[in-house]
């Protein structure tokens, strides 16, 4: 049969039943029965379904040889009777009795201790009290997202944090963190991959282990060492409905970090378990490619990685009703991929954001020109890209900690920090010749970039700040810090800021804290102490934002009537947003961003102004006001001012 029509027959059988919850299209558990499915290759001889009453160790239980579909050869199949909740199950299609090759399959939804093994629950069992009465927080346009990076372990795991579930997704949960959120002002959290992933061993979690968890294992089961009980195969699942819940209970939405572009491994994967060699692409030579940096990449043009990652992302939105999805190295996919991927998700749901990487780690073993590259983003106009164009020219390349830019008084990334202010739209005062990485606008809407000068890769700003300037005074770093996050948050993309910048996070100067231990990668929250005034900037910096559509009008055509660059100096971008922006109740706004280690003056329109930002406060009452047409900027910050 044509792969078309066994992609139209798989999708037909991916369809849950108005009387059950699927355990997923590999299980479907009822009480007087369990129905196993497994797309297989046709060359397989026999695919055998292995039952255990334990999740680690023991012998089978029960073996039962699964048998082909006589209308799909790719597809096996088998039905226990019986009440089979709380056992467990694999999948071997290369294997033998003397040596299997055991899996949980590539749907499994479900898992046991370290994911090994497929678990057979009820998932009604897994929803928290209200569940099915939570709802997303209310509608938002694109660029009023304010987004919160964060990595759970990170958030909470400090010792003198003040959390009761240090480093569990129940952290979120807890009147602490959603206050500091709600406070903070974001309205969205980014977390970090949060399904089953390899690097942790789940069975001792008693001794200290980190990773960021960029090594995918079960992509559709939450990470057990983030739950209380990894053992319980229920426990994971409720717990991160509860932290789901949780924050959107606070107005809160969460964004979930997914890793379709590789695997952990490839001999090991439960990818290439089921149908070797189908998911992953390969050099003309043979050799896997290694687009990813991880030592694979999958194929994600072919039609059945293609739907595994559209049912994969539509489970979580409606089991998990996740809100957004950030796709790492998003330029290891395919453009066809991404369009199909982000328009059918819209069509469930208009309040979606996706977003991801507009590159990958290294050469992929397909066209540069059919890959969601940035460069491509206009060819996918639901989809948004991290601009690192705007990250580096305020800190300096990704490829060398020690070069500096704009923060660093060094000249020459102006118009590139413009390009970022303006979204990375076409505008008629940018001239993109002179950015750094993009020679022509990359986004059709301000909607597309993500604007942000760090995140969990790389160094965090404050490390990155001390690297460059290794004479830096606390004070001084301070003012640079706020600069920056000024330049993000008065910027007209989609803003995003690390967890704990807020609190002048370090990582002790790790340039890549994947596996670095807690003490590298942990907020210290007894900073909220020691800097207030970081704290109470950045809070009034996004509750400004977020009060005035000036800075988020959503539209191109809007950007372009309304934003008016004033002259450029040297390490000094000035900018105006007038005739009432976006309906803003101010009638102009002016935002002068001055990173030179002396004061500077700018020309403005003579009027009467206030004063909203000035030598790293903010108050959106008002600080000052003063009439004229001149205003002179402090060393290494910003100023706000409107009439």
């Amino acid at each position: 049969m044509k792969q078309k029509a066994l992609l139209f027959i798989l999708i037909a059988m991916m369809a849950i039943a108005t009387d059950v919850r699927a355990q997923g299209p590999e299980t479907v558990y009822r009480k007087e029965a369990t129905t196993f499915r497994l797309f297989a290759p046709g060359k397989a001889r026999q695919v055998t379904l292995r039952l255990y009453n334990e999740g680690v160790g023991g012998k089978p239980c029960k073996t039962i040889k699964m048998t082909r579909d006589p209308e799909l050869d790719n597809i096996w199949r088998a039905t226990v009777k019986g009440d089979l909740k709380g056992k467990f199950y694999t999948f071997d299609v290369t294997g033998t009795k003397k040596h299997p090759n055991e899996t949980p399959g590539i749907f499994a939804r479900a898992v046991s201790v370290n994911g090994q093994r497929g678990a057979i629950i009820d998932m009604n069992d897994t929803d928290p009290e209200g569940w099915l009465d939570d709802d997303k927080p209310v509608w938002l346009a694109p660029t009023d997202w304010v987004v919160y990076e964060m990595h759970h372990r990170d958030f909470s795991i400090h010792p003198q944090s003040g959390f009761r579930y240090k480093g569990k997704y129940l952290a979120l949960t807890e009147k602490k963190a959603l206050r500091h959120l709600r406070r903070l002002g974001v309205n969205a959290v980014h977390i970090l991959p949060s399904f089953d992933f390899a690097s942790i061993d789940e069975t001792r979690l008693d001794q200290p282990q980190y990773n960021w968890g960029y090594d995918p294992v079960n992509y559709n089961v939450p990470e057990g060492s983030y739950a209380t009980d990894p053992y319980d195969p229920v426990c994971r699942i409720r717990e991160f409905k509860q932290m789901v819940k949780a924050l959107h209970t606070a107005g809160i939405r969460v964004i979930l970090d997914v890793v379709y572009n590789h695997t952990f491994n490839i001999d090991g994967s439960n990818f290439q378990k089921t149908f070797p060699g189908y998911f992953y692409r390969k050099n003309a030579d043979g050799t896997w490619s290694d687009g990813s940096g991880c030592g694979n990449e999958t194929a994600s043009e072919r039609e059945m990685m293609r739907m595994f990652m559209f049912e994969s992302v539509k489970y979580w939105m409606k089991e998990y009703h996740i809100d957004g999805f950030r796709f790492d190295l998003m330029g290891v996919h395919d453009i066809e991929t991404m369009n199909f991927l982000s328009k059918m998700l819209y069509q469930m749901d208009d309040r979606m954001l996706i977003y991801g990487e507009g590159w990958s780690a290294g050469p992929c073993a397909y066209p540069a020109e059919k890959l969601a590259m940035k460069a491509n983003v206009s060819q996918m106009p639901l989809v948004a890209a991290f601009s690192d164009d705007i990250r580096d020219a305020l800190r300096g390349p990704f490829s060398d900690d020690t070069k500096g830019a704009f923060l660093a008084a060094i000249p020459g990334e102006e118009e590139s920090l413009k390009a970022g202010i303006a979204a990375m739209t076409a505008h008629p005062q940018v001239d993109y010749s002179r950015v750094n990485y993009s020679k022509q606008p990359w986004a059709l809407q301000p909607a597309q970039m993500i604007s942000y000068v760090s995140c969990h890769d790389d160094m965090c700003l404050v490390d990155r700040l001390k690297t460059e300037m290794p004479a830096i005074t606390t004070d001084e770093l301070i003012r640079l810090d706020l600069l920056a996050q000024t330049a993000v948050f008065t910027s007209q993309g989609i803003p995003f800021m690390l967890s704990g910048e807020e609190m002048l996070r370090s990582k002790k100067g790790v340039h890549n804290s994947y596996n670095s231990p807690d003490s590298i990668n942990q907020l210290d929250w007894q900073n909220l102490e020691r800097y207030p005034q970081v704290f109470d900037y950045y809070r009034n910096l996004i509750h400004l934002r977020r009060h005035h559509p000036a800075f988020h009008m959503g539209e191109t055509a809007l950007i372009q009537k309304h934003l008016e660059f004033l002259p450029t100096q040297p390490c000094l971008v000035a900018f105006r947003l007038k005739d009432f922006a976006g309906d803003d109740k101010w009638e102009d706004i002016i935002v002068v961003l001055n990173a030179n280690k002396s004061a500077r003056t700018v020309d403005i329109p003579d009027d009467t102004w206030t004063v909203v930002c000035c030598e790293g406060v903010i108050n959106e009452e008002g600080i000052h006001d003063f009439k004229g047409n001149k205003i002179t900027v402090s060393p290494q910050s910003a100023v706000i001012l409107h009439n």
